[in-house]
């Protein structure tokens, strides 16, 4: 039985970790399971900007996925999204852009949102708040990760792993 495909959303903080000791690892295989046809990779202008100040492997890498890639603009409808988050206070206007990370990924369609930004996106208290305006602005509830909780490691079937 063939391995389901999955639209995922990969916010900056992905990308950097492919870089960074602790993460490095699970985002490493992220990214080659996005390469193998696991992963359907959706990222953002949000995400292109972002790394504009990032170091040149980063940006780099982003370069080389861009490719399979679908970039999400920065729409209005996005915008409102986000501005509905702020006014449920799930995160203060200082990060908005965490929350526009997570409108970006539900107005696009994605079924998953991997982040190593445990603060305001990865959180078990912020998840539900952020699928509860999901639901009252008509959007399906988004499932939101670490990679290390989506990447496959191999036969699932195994209940020895």
């Amino acid at each position: 039985m063939s391995e389901r495909t999955y639209r995922v959303y990969a916010d900056t903080s992905v990308f950097g970790g492919v870089f960074d000791d602790e993460f490095a690892t699970s985002s490493r295989m992220f990214f080659d399971q996005v390469a193998s046809g696991r992963f359907v990779l959706v990222t953002s202008a949000l995400v292109q900007a972002e790394l504009d100040v990032a170091p040149d492997e980063v940006r780099q890498l982003f370069d080389d996925m861009i490719i399979r890639a679908e970039i999400t603009p920065i729409s209005e409808v996005a915008q409102r999204l986000q501005q509905a988050y702020l006014a449920a206070g799930i995160v203060t206007a200082k990060w908005a852009t965490d929350a526009l990370h997570v409108a970006l990924a539900t107005v696009s369609g994605c079924e998953l949102i991997v982040s190593w930004n445990f603060k305001h996106i990865v959180h078990f208290e912020k998840i539900p708040l952020y699928n509860a305006v999901n639901t009252l602005e008509g959007y399906r509830a988004m499932a939101i990760y670490s990679p290390r909780e989506v990447i496959s490691y191999g036969n699932n079937n195994d209940e020895t792993s």
